[in-house]
């Protein structure tokens, strides 16, 4: 897929996980890449990974710390790397947060975090990218998750964020058809990033919900990030040309079955 070579991709969360993962990919496949997370530190070592799996003579990444959460940082983003490069061809709309709780231990202060976090922010960055998208008939690739489509206990917000996000997938890409943007998802199952450990669990808990986990996907695995990243970008890329309003699991098959 050197269909993504040249092309100008925006990546949010891309500090670690399946932003990290994707931003890795879409610089070996030679795209120009904005990267935006919230730690320095870490959006430079994957800059400087995307710099060594480019082309040689590749534009340097964009690196941009910024609080998704906070309007001026989303509109400072996209003005600066529209100012770098010129163009945007792919919003990876990735950043998000998990927290747990159920409707009996969650807190309208976590629902509000979460949905500021995970809906709010894409809400507005898609807003504000979609002007530049309609100029390259460019396309966006929402990360979403498997509890969009499918329900479960413990993570009541999250589960919301992300349903909203599929709607929001959905619409947009009804709205948008017509100027030539498309608009899809991926909605991993269980991946292996360290946001279940961001959310609270010790390395002991993970380990063991992870054993858990394997055995809910019918591939007897839990995934990893590379996996995921791939689809974006094939989702991302002209062989996904006739494809929008998708969301597309990649999650070994777990939504298929029925709960056991």
């Amino acid at each position: 897929m050197d269909n993504l070579n040249g092309k100008v991709a925006l990546i949010t969360g891309a500090s670690s996980g399946i932003g990290a993962a994707s931003a890795k990919l879409f610089a070996h496949r030679g795209a120009n890449l904005s990267l935006i997370g919230r730690s320095e530190v870490n959006l430079q070592r994957i800059c400087d990974e995307c710099r060594r799996l480019g082309p040689t003579n590749a534009e340097q990444p964009l690196v941009i710390v910024a609080d998704l959460c906070c309007e001026a940082d989303v509109t400072r983003l996209v003005d600066t790397t529209i100012k770098k490069f010129g163009r945007l061809d792919i919003l990876v709309s990735n950043a998000g947060i998990l927290e747990h709780g159920t409707i009996e231990t969650t807190s309208l202060e976590q629902y509000d975090r979460v949905m500021r976090t995970n809906v709010r922010s894409a809400y507005q960055l898609t807003m504000l990218c979609v002007p530049h998208l309609i100029a390259t008939h460019g396309n966006i690739v929402n990360v979403s998750s498997i509890y969009g489509t499918r329900s479960s206990t413990g993570c009541l917000a999250y589960c919301l964020s992300k349903s909203a996000i599929d709607q929001m997938t959905r619409c947009t890409a009804l709205e948008l058809a017509s100027k030539g943007v498309r608009v899809n998802s991926v909605n991993p199952g269980i991946i292996v990033t360290n946001i279940q450990k961001r959310a609270g669990m010790s390395d002991d808990e993970y380990l063991k919900y992870i054993e858990r986990r394997n055995k809910s996907h019918p591939l007897g695995r839990v995934g990893d990030a590379d996996e995921v990243a791939e689809a974006i970008a094939f989702l991302a890329s002209s062989d996904a040309s006739f494809i929008t309003g998708e969301q597309l699991h990649v999650d070994g098959g777990w939504h298929a079955g029925c709960a056991r």
